[in-house]
């Protein structure tokens, strides 16, 4: 089936300049969201990534976990990918549906408290395409996605709650004027596993060399 082929489900459009945002605040997993979470929490094969910044070793302050048909590269890491699981391949043609897109990549980052945080970053790597589709699925607490203007200092800061079960998809010129990221939390919360759907472009990664700024994916 083709991306083409797809129908996308009407969500809910964001009124942001220079961003195609949709919005869905709870979609159905054919489960509940509690055992969903355990699942992913318990059963994917989770890494604490290592980065370096000017010639010095961090450690991501978050779990992930890359499943899919194609590899994946920045900041000096190679992800290979770990096969679907059936929950996972599951949850893909869910979100597909909805999307009008098809995915043949997962990133989950998994937030173990209020102390995991994203920096601000856009999925702009070379992979991606020219005007990247990313679909990212909330399961768990709920987290504060923070959205800035790469050139436009006029606009403020946009703050958008992702409550559990909610997805969000970033298509358009988001990532070309937009990052976004996760802070960490001043309050006790509990965990979150988000779980951000992609298209990735094997030629794409053999002609350019794959690699990406590390800016945002270390803080």
């Amino acid at each position: 089936m083709s991306a083409g082929l797809l129908q996308e489900s009407a969500g809910e459009r964001l009124p942001m300049p220079d961003a195609e945002l949709l919005w869905w605040p709870r979609i159905d997993l054919g489960r509940s969201n509690d055992l969903v979470l355990r699942d992913l929490v318990d059963s994917c094969a989770w890494r604490q990534e290592e980065i370096k910044v000017y010639g010095k070793a961090y450690r991501q302050p978050r779990l992930s976990a890359w499943y899919g048909d194609q590899g994946y590269s920045y900041s000096g890491i190679r992800l290979e990918p770990t096969p679907w699981s059936p929950l996972l391949l599951d949850i893909k043609a869910r979100v597909q549906q909805l999307a009008g897109h098809e995915f043949n990549s997962v990133l989950l980052n998994y937030y173990r408290d209020e102390h995991d945080r994203m920096g601000m970053h856009s999925d702009d790597e070379r992979e991606l395409g020219p005007r990247p589709v990313i679909a990212s699925l909330s399961i768990g607490e709920t987290r504060s996605l923070l959205f800035r203007h790469r050139t436009r200092k006029d606009l403020k800061t946009v703050k958008l709650g992702l409550p559990d079960g909610s997805l969000l998809l970033m298509r358009g010129d988001t990532q070309r004027y937009w990052r976004h990221g996760i802070n960490a939390e001043r309050s006790p919360c509990g965990a979150r596993v988000n779980l951000t759907f992609r298209s990735i472009d094997p030629e794409a990664h053999r002609t350019s060399g794959a690699t990406q700024a590390t800016t945002g994916l270390l803080s």
